[in-house]
């Protein structure tokens, strides 16, 4: 599984032809916590474990970024979606590691 860290996720966004997904695999309460909105990615919210009954809802055209608060949850989504047929990159370290590398205003929690 290729993972990508959060500083790369802009330069990835740009390579792709299709406008990619920024897949936040948290629980709601996590994303009311701490969010980022990256310019170039359609972010979508759909908790780890509703995918396996939301898959439908994800456009196989489009690349996804699997997102989680520090990158295992969101690497064995990444891995399940690579199965189904999917496009997919890891954001290693998560969105702990965003708030580190690339936007110090995202709440560390």
């Amino acid at each position: 599984m290729q993972q990508i860290t959060p500083a790369q996720v802009a330069q990835w966004a740009a390579q792709q032809t299709q406008r990619p997904v920024l897949l936040d695999v948290r629980e709601g309460w996590e994303c009311q916590t701490a969010s980022t909105q990256p310019e170039g990615l359609e972010l979508v919210h759909m908790p780890m474990q509703t995918i396996p009954a939301r898959v439908s809802e994800l456009d196989r055209s489009r690349p996804i970024a699997c997102l989680c608060h520090h990158g295992g949850r969101s690497m064995q989504v990444a891995y399940f979606l690579a199965q189904q047929g999917f496009e997919t990159v890891n954001v290693a370290g998560g969105i702990h590691a965003w708030s580190l590398q690339v936007d110090p205003t995202i709440p560390v929690y």
